[in-house]
């Protein structure tokens, strides 16, 4: 049982970095994952966008670190947006809700487009 998941950050030409998500977020890397990424954020990384296409398995405790982070970017007055949700974590946005909460792209792609035509928000 792994302790991690890799996360790899990727700068782009704007305002909003992307980074790329593999690995299973479930009760022992959801904690990990969320730290990591909520360091980004206070790095200086205040839009994120998280390409989760290498995502294998999300539990609920992956949805709260989900939800954490888009805390931690808030307060930073950033912005956070998934980008190539799997279709197991996408139908576990939409049944709680999450998916209204969270902006979701079908690629990471898309995610940056959408985040050039509105600057303040991803």
């Amino acid at each position: 049982m792994a302790d991690d998941i890799e996360l790899t950050l990727t700068a782009t030409p704007g305002p909003a970095a992307v980074a790329s998500v593999s690995g299973e977020i479930d009760l022992h890397t959801a904690p990990g994952f969320r730290t990591r990424v909520l360091a980004l954020i206070d790095q200086g990384d205040h839009h994120l966008i998280l390409d989760l296409s290498g995502v294998s398995f999300c539990d609920s405790a992956g949805l709260g670190a989900l939800i954490g982070i888009w805390h931690g970017a808030q307060e930073a007055g950033g912005s956070l947006a998934l980008a190539a949700v799997p279709d197991r974590l996408m139908r576990m946005l939409t049944l709680t809700g999450v998916d209204s909460l969270l902006p979701h792209y079908p690629s990471t792609a898309d995610a940056l487009s959408a985040h050039q035509g509105a600057p303040d928000a991803v």
